[in-house]
């Protein structure tokens, strides 16, 4: 005879990921940490110290108001539980241009929140590209990330990165070159969906 079941079991497996989160995961497990595009975020993630928040607006004012929900959690919880959050936002700022004049409303905002000093913003996209490239420049791929994002990373945290990581200057020049290598063929199949 079974045993019943207890719907209250603690010892079951949490609920599976969004289709997004899961993809956002893959993209930091594969690339930013397989490729070693950024040699910090290996120790946050295996210590489980990422916040991952779906963000379902449709609006940047929405956005807005998740994003300062987040700053304001972030500045408040402390480092060893949440050190930084990763907030993904596919339903707003899908245009790369729009998302990048956002931009300028997060700075206003750590500002008024009075967190500048405390707490940054990192952006990553599906069509990132940085000031005085193509689109198709290939280092661009060390910010883009599978669904419109905003990386909100403690400036103490990214002091001590830098500061235990020896030459940390060069690490992009190093992620173009390895970008390069891998191809625009190779980044797209190391993110493919198994």
């Amino acid at each position: 005879m079974n045993a019943p079941k207890n719907k209250a079991d603690k010892t079951a497996a949490p609920p599976p990921a969004s289709r997004e989160i899961a993809a956002m995961q893959r993209w930091l497990e594969r690339a930013v940490i397989g490729l070693n595009l950024c040699p910090f975020a290996k120790a946050v993630h295996s210590k489980g110290q990422i916040r991952w928040v779906l963000c379902k607006a449709r609006t940047p004012q929405s956005l807005l108001k998740a994003l300062v929900d987040e700053l304001l959690l972030l500045a408040q919880t402390p480092a060893q539980a949440i050190d930084t959050t990763v907030l993904v936002h596919p339903q707003v700022l899908q245009d790369f241009d729009a998302f990048n004049q956002f931009q300028d409303v997060v700075e206003a905002v750590l500002h008024e929140l009075q967190l500048d000093g405390q707490l940054q913003v990192a952006s990553f996209h599906p069509q990132f590209r940085f000031a005085g490239t193509r689109s198709t420049d290939l280092g661009n791929n060390s910010n883009r990330a599978p669904y419109p994002t905003l990386h909100l990373l403690r400036e103490d945290s990214i002091s001590r990165a830098v500061a235990a990581f020896p030459q940390a200057e060069l690490i992009f020049e190093r992620n173009v070159a390895t970008l390069r290598k891998l191809g625009r063929t190779g980044f797209k199949r190391l993110l493919a969906d198994d």
